[in-house]
């Protein structure tokens, strides 16, 4: 996997930010105290595209009738799978937060095969694994997944993997780097 060490599009400062990209930093800085990310300041290069896709990306992350620990389980495979070293930074965070702890984590870049998954969550990645190779969901996964899911559910899981798939194209391919304290890949 390339890995750039220099963004192809570098991250806009404040004062190059139009009225769109500032409206919607903004909004984020009043309801988060966290410094503006690089994927932010990247995509304000473009604050059209941004302020559509945040929408799909906030219900992705924050309206999702996933189980937060579950979702992370998504994302974090699909970001390894994709070697998008920035998606899994923030997710690592993100997913401690969900309820993940370090061990499960290194589980998830062993997959569905590792040791210590229960049924479900071995079945979670194996959905990733077969998003990410085949574009779809196994019969027997799916059956599986099933068990737990109701429909909006099952919707959400399809979309979480195709969202964090793209924003792994995306942060891969413009070079988006990690922020100053947040760990990449283990080592």
């Amino acid at each position: 996997m390339i890995r750039l060490s220099e963004p192809r599009i570098h991250p806009q400062k404040e004062s190059e930010w139009d009225e769109d990209a500032r409206n919607l930093i903004e909004g984020l800085r009043r309801i988060s105290e966290a410094p503006v990310s690089n994927l932010m300041a990247t995509l304000a290069n473009y604050s059209k595209l941004y302020k559509r896709w945040r929408v799909f990306g906030n219900h992705v992350l924050f309206k999702s009738s996933l189980p937060p620990r579950e979702r992370e389980l998504l994302i974090l495979r699909i970001g390894w799978l994709c070697q998008a070293e920035y998606e899994w930074g923030q997710h690592v965070i993100i997913g401690k937060q969900a309820g993940l702890n370090d061990e499960e984590i290194i589980q998830i870049i062993e997959g569905p095969k590792s040791k210590g998954w229960n049924r479900f969550d071995a079945t979670l990645l194996r959905a990733v694994d077969e998003l990410y190779i085949d574009s779809f969901i196994s019969d027997a996964t799916w059956q599986i997944l099933a068990t737990k899911y109701n429909k909006h559910q099952l919707i959400d899981l399809v979309f979480t993997v195709g969202q964090y798939n793209l924003v792994s194209m995306v942060l891969n391919t413009l070079g988006i780097q990690l922020e100053e304290g947040i760990d990449g890949f283990p080592k």
